[in-house]
């Protein structure tokens, strides 16, 4: 079995140097084969490349003990304690198909390790130094199973698919979004402008994009303002509940909770958080004050691809949804297959069931590592956002179900005549394809015939399948899921 030499400015030989501890060595807590992980016990799967010359077994070791209790070498207060509690364990190893110096590593870490309704302690724990770690090339976190104990010390959703589906008055179908465009440069006056058109001819909701928050072109002040009266008068004119998505992202949380505090005053049914780049303990503090507060909570995932979309280091974006869940937002962004955002079809229908039910089974052919059992916590609104248009309506509604926003861009403000237009279009072609998956008919054979269908009655739809009957992102996926032996 090859060795580590983790000492200073010394190549690895294969043998370890005096005094740098053998993680692997039989009677060792950190390498388990054959262990049987307790029900209370927090589990992980980890995709390990390990330095050549390093065997599997001692990398998995490796990461268990630098991810829990163990260091680099022995050290006389190891006596002090009873390392075999806080040990975190290997005890499964498999290859990993078609990838031979990969491996996946499941190891399982006592409850005492972990701060009760710290996500930010979770964190550092099992994705913290481990990373940089000498004796692994590349290191991925593919998988989390949260036991209930640990679980219940979260607060999850604010408010979860039900309640928002019983606030909105919307059953039955999808709720159709959009993000305001151009992004960046309009007034506050005509970023709002820009919601009233697309509520009005449509649409349930808009949204902030991830990067508007208070620049010198639009403040947020302005922007709420602006934004909310659009809303009212949407909602005036059809007759129906219309919300938009109020970024409150702001720099520090004091900020946060004051524009938070004004979209509460202006009644607005909801508000948005960047909840990765805030950090997971802002994210907390923010998802406590809606739930106290009655404030939907819009999650968007700007900056999840630097950490998931490598294959073979980093977080996988399911681990980051489930922590999405754990701390509670009301829906969070879960690609499209479909649109221009990476996302493998498997992988995104598995999250979408991870936000969703109330008990997912592990199944690797959608990269569900473990069982996870959700303990009455409530579900969230996956949304697919991301370079979709009307002729995707069909397939989205065929992958995702009603459970889900439909979250257009350019594809609502793109239309040729205006967004009104386009909102009605996205409108139609929804409600057409839910009519006719109602009435038995198979969406993906059958998914253009029934929009040219639906646009004999409309002109919008029917400008709309004309302006983009040709675009489509075909573009082979990155981060793909193994065949599964």
């Amino acid at each position: 079995m090859g060795k580590v030499n983790h000492a200073n400015n010394v190549k690895n030989s294969g043998s370890f140097a005096a005094g740098v501890r053998d993680y692997s060595e039989e009677g060792r807590h950190y390498y388990s084969p054959g262990y049987t992980p307790g029900e209370e016990e927090v589990l992980a799967a980890f995709r390990i490349t390990p330095q050549p010359g390093v065997s599997r077994e001692e990398a998995a070791a490796a990461v268990a003990a630098e991810s829990s209790s163990g260091t680099w070498t022995t050290v006389w207060s190891d006596l002090l304690t009873d390392q075999a509690r806080y040990a975190g364990r290997t005890y499964r190893i498999e290859p990993v198909p078609g990838n031979e110096d990969q491996f996946i590593a499941y190891i399982a870490y006592p409850l005492d390790l972990f701060e009760e309704g710290s996500m930010a302690n979770l964190m550092s724990s099992i994705v913290g130094n481990v990373f940089g770690f000498k004796a692994v090339r590349a290191l991925r976190l593919e998988d989390l199973r949260i036991p209930g104990v640990l679980l219940k010390t979260f607060q999850g959703p604010p408010h979860g698919i039900q309640v928002e589906r019983d606030r909105l008055n919307k059953y039955g179908r999808p709720l159709l979004g959009a993000t305001m465009k151009p992004k960046l440069g309009l007034s506050a006056k005509n970023y709002g402008r820009v919601v009233y058109e697309a509520l009005r001819g449509g649409l349930d909701l808009t949204k902030d994009d991830e990067n508007i928050t208070s620049q010198p072109f639009m403040r947020w002040y302005d922007r709420f303002s602006f934004v909310m009266e659009g809303v009212k008068k949407a909602e005036a004119e059809t007759g129906e509940r219309k919300g938009h998505y109020l970024n409150v992202t702001a720099g520090d949380m004091e900020e946060m909770y004051r524009r938070a505090e004004l979209a509460k005053k202006l009644e607005s049914p909801i508000i948005m958080v960047d909840y990765l780049t805030v950090g997971f303990t802002a994210f907390t503090s923010l998802s406590k004050w809606c739930r106290e507060n009655g404030m939907l909570l819009h999650i968007h995932r700007a900056m999840h691809a630097v950490m998931d979309r490598q294959p073979n280091h980093g977080i996988h974006w399911r681990v980051l949804a489930k922590w999405c869940r754990v701390v509670g937002g009301d829906h969070v962004h879960n690609g499209t297959v479909v649109g221009k955002l990476e996302g493998d079809r498997a992988s995104t229908i598995g999250i979408n069931d991870l936000l969703r039910e109330d008990s997912i089974k592990a199944d690797k052919s959608r990269g569900i590592y473990f069982d996870q059992d959700w303990h009455a916590m409530p579900g969230m609104f996956p949304v697919a956002s991301g370079g979709i248009h009307v002729w995707h309506i069909p397939e989205l509604l065929h992958i995702f179900g009603d459970d889900v926003i439909l979250q257009f861009g350019g594809g609502t403000l793109g239309h040729p005549w205006g967004s009104a237009a386009g909102a009605t279009a996205n409108r139609v072609a929804l409600e057409a394809s839910v009519l006719a998956r109602n009435e038995g008919r198979d969406l993906l054979a059958e998914g253009s015939e029934i929009l040219k269908e639906a646009a004999r009655f409309s002109p919008e739809l029917k400008k709309a399948l004309e302006t983009w009957q040709d675009i489509r992102f075909d573009f082979d996926t990155v981060d793909k899921l193994e065949p599964v032996q």
